[in-house]
């Protein structure tokens, strides 16, 4: 077995395995040490993944192709990707992780720049556009999940919904919105707007909103069941949770809506993947990628999941409309989580 079946953390939960002194003859015994012998060449190999994606959403994509694959796997789930990503590199050559799956594939270009991923090959990174992947092709991106307005058609006429994000801050909208100032997608595009607009404009932005007297939420969904219900016109969230909460209630009374092309409000944050340099498991790593790049894969994200693919010729969801053209923000832009929090906190709405 490789190293990591030798290795112990104090953070796994440890089996304590011993050797029991025995009064049966040998003969008795060497029939069970055979039995035992012939379970461990039995089972299957194990392959680990380090996941900053939920359980819900890629558990089934990822058991299916263990299955084909014929191999184990031990998830490790965490949804925040940063911690995930101190523990690979506290880790470092000693970890077990065969591929790291992260919720914002900024933290992939930081891993790489440190030394944990490996050099993926080309014949990977070349299914996906440039903007798809790592500059310096230590990782590539699985699916996408755009920022939007999710706004109340009945309370709010298409023409007066804002052009751009920054528009929330006029006075028509005041006490109408909700946003999740405490949900990491925000903070990320928080993070996206100092890179696009500058800390100041972003600052100055933060402060005009918050005297919106915006509703506060803990994440993106009660913002869209609130619209539905009521209690705000618009709130500010990713995509796809109007479409999944629409799925099990269809009378849900929401949409979406997207700012004008290339406005800082059209984030698009792309989950990605990349091969620890500590994993032995490389050429398995390597196929996995290729599954999620896959037809089934993409489709699976897009169908199920209502994100947007990453490989050109992919349909969307029919309910998922692509904007005129997203923000020209990298993606490791959306790392600087800890200087939005320090401007948020120092703002008073954090």
């Amino acid at each position: 077995m490789r190293r990591k079946s030798m290795t112990r953390y104090s953070f796994f939960i440890c089996l304590a395995a011993g050797l029991a002194c025995t009064s049966q003859p040998q003969e008795e015994m060497a029939p069970k040490a055979a039995e035992k012998a012939a379970e461990v060449t039995a089972k299957k190999p194990v392959f680990t993944i380090y996941s900053g994606r939920s359980a819900t959403l890629v558990e089934p994509l990822l058991q299916e192709w263990a299955a084909a694959e014929g191999v184990e796997l031990k998830l490790r789930f965490n949804k925040n990707t940063e911690a995930l990503a101190n523990r690979l590199v506290t880790e470092g050559q000693r970890s077990e992780a065969d591929l790291f799956f992260a919720q914002t594939a900024g933290y992939l270009t930081t891993l790489g720049d440190r030394g944990q991923l490996r050099t993926l090959p080309d014949g990977i990174l070349n299914q996906v556009p440039e903007t798809a992947r790592g500059p310096k092709k230590h990782w590539v991106a699985t699916s996408g999940r755009l920022r939007v307005l999710v706004y109340s058609p009945e309370r709010v006429k298409a023409e007066d919904l804002p052009k751009r994000l920054e528009d929330l801050s006029q006075p028509q909208y005041k006490g109408r919105i909700g946003w999740a100032p405490g949900n990491a997608s925000l903070q990320a595009h928080v993070s996206a707007l100092q890179s696009l607009w500058g800390a100041e404009k972003t600052k100055t932005w933060l402060a005009a909103m918050k005297a919106q007297n915006p509703a506060r939420y803990p994440k993106n969904s009660p913002q869209v069941k609130a619209v539905d219900l009521g209690e705000i016109d618009m709130g500010w969230v990713n995509h796809y949770y109007l479409h999944k909460i629409k799925a099990k209630n269809p009378a849900l009374k929401a949409a979406n809506h997207s700012f004008q092309a290339g406005d800082a409000g059209n984030v698009m944050m792309l989950a990605g993947v990349g091969i620890p340099k500590s994993s032995d498991q490389v050429e398995k790593a390597e196929k996995l990628i290729a599954f999620l790049l896959s037809q089934k894969g993409q489709e699976y994200f897009t169908q199920k999941a209502y994100e947007y693919p990453v490989v050109k010729g992919v349909s969307l969801h029919p309910d998922v409309k692509m904007p005129e053209g997203i923000a020209d923000n990298s993606q490791a832009a959306l790392n600087d989580v800890a200087a939005s929090l320090k401007m948020l906190r120092e703002l008073g709405i954090d």
